[in-house]
């Protein structure tokens, strides 16, 4: 008796427990699922050229935005009842910028906006501020050259490296015309991809060369490190001298043989120019100031930093002679760009040695918009 009443009071608290779930399984049914917030938009441009961010952190104390339109300080967001910060900027002029977040003292990237500046070290987001297609970034409805990507083993810096090649409109390899060419640097903590993904290079040459302003010409941009070690460690003269020997061994024996193998060509000095941005400038008078039986056009943006001030170590052959060699040596800074000094200091070592030396200040900072606007001038001097 007492097994069927146990049986009984079992069989009861089993329908009680399927009543229960079934009546919460029906008010689950019944509740909709938590939808998740609204994806932001950011960076918006708008038709005044002001900007606003904004950054989805309900737990944050403080967010900040910083970027290439003002390198004095960050600007202060603020935050809603939504847990979303936002802030609008002043109108900024038409070009790229790099740009990034710092939320409670951590820099982090825009997770709204997919577009980054290639970079080893960190990751800085891109805003595109639209302008006239007067601007020699912006994209017009001209002939376009193209990129080509190769790689290859480096015996000099013992790892796997790449480089990009830009051809010009109507660049035909079975052809028998043939081309200078242009060996373009990018700088410091950026990769072989800086020149044409934050540079628009190939944009900027695809425009001058349409409207009959510089030469058509093939654009080598390599990996621009003689050792992946100098990342981090700029300051280590030792390793920044081993750099720079290696970096110009890899591109002398490597790079320059290999392109010359597969692009057409003209095998001569005076067909040849080397110019950079920041590292890139300081590789580009190294290893073009030391080595004139290969280049005769030689321009620096913003590269003095790299470069010691004794520059009699560095450039040991270097005299008024050169003169009769260089086409152009192009040194250019930023006006706030604080290595500025450094850069002043080389071109009167370099005039006091009697070498002539075109001397260019552009407006703006240690920035690709300032390296963007030297190769937009530089470029059109080329092979003239």
């Amino acid at each position: 008796m007492k097994s069927i009443t146990h049986l009984l009071q079992s069989c009861l608290s089993a329908l009680l427990l399927l009543g229960v779930l079934t009546t919460a399984q029906d008010k689950a049914a019944q509740t909709p699922p938590a939808q998740p917030p609204a994806p932001l938009v950011s960076p918006e441009v708008h038709a005044d050229g002001t900007v606003t961010f904004r950054f989805r952190d309900p737990n944050a104390a403080k967010v900040e935005v910083w970027g290439d339109w003002d390198h004095t300080a960050a600007t202060a967001m603020r935050k809603d009842d939504q847990g979303v910060w936002s802030v609008s900027t002043t109108a900024l002029a038409p070009d790229y910028y790099g740009y990034g977040f710092t939320a409670d003292g951590v820099d982090v990237p825009d997770p709204s906006n997919h577009e980054l500046t290639p970079n080893l070290l960190f990751s800085l987001n891109v805003l595109h501020v639209p302008g006239p297609l007067s601007l020699p970034w912006e994209v017009n409805d001209v002939p376009h050259g193209v990129i080509h990507h190769h790689f290859y083993r480096s015996a000099v810096a013992q790892d796997d490296r790449d480089y990009y090649v830009y051809t010009p409109p109507n660049y035909d390899s079975a052809a028998k015309k043939s081309y200078p060419v242009l060996y373009l640097l990018h700088g410091y903590s950026f990769d072989a991809r800086s020149w044409s993904a934050s540079g628009h290079a190939n944009v900027i040459l695809d425009n001058l060369i349409a409207q009959g302003k510089a030469k058509p010409m093939i654009v080598v941009m390599p990996l621009a490190y003689g050792t992946m070690k100098i990342l981090g460690a700029f300051d280590n003269s030792e390793l920044r001298d081993a750099n720079f020997q290696k970096f110009s061994e890899t591109l002398l024996t490597e790079v320059m043989p290999r392109v010359e193998r597969e692009y057409r060509t003209i095998k001569d000095r005076n067909a040849r120019a080397i110019a950079g941005f920041s590292l890139g400038g300081s590789e580009s008078l190294l290893t073009g100031l030391n080595h004139l039986d290969k280049f005769s056009w030689i321009g620096s943006f913003s590269g003095a930093r790299g470069i010691p001030e004794e520059f009699q170590k560095d450039f040991p052959s270097l005299n008024a002679k050169a003169n009769e060699q260089l086409h152009l040596l192009w040194v250019s800074c930023g006006t706030e760009d604080y290595r500025l000094a450094m850069d002043r200091n080389l071109r009167e070592w370099l005039k006091a040695k009697g070498v002539k030396v075109t001397e260019i200040e552009t407006p703006g900072s240690h920035t690709m918009m300032v390296g963007r606007r030297n190769l937009a001038e530089f470029a059109p001097l080329l092979f003239q």
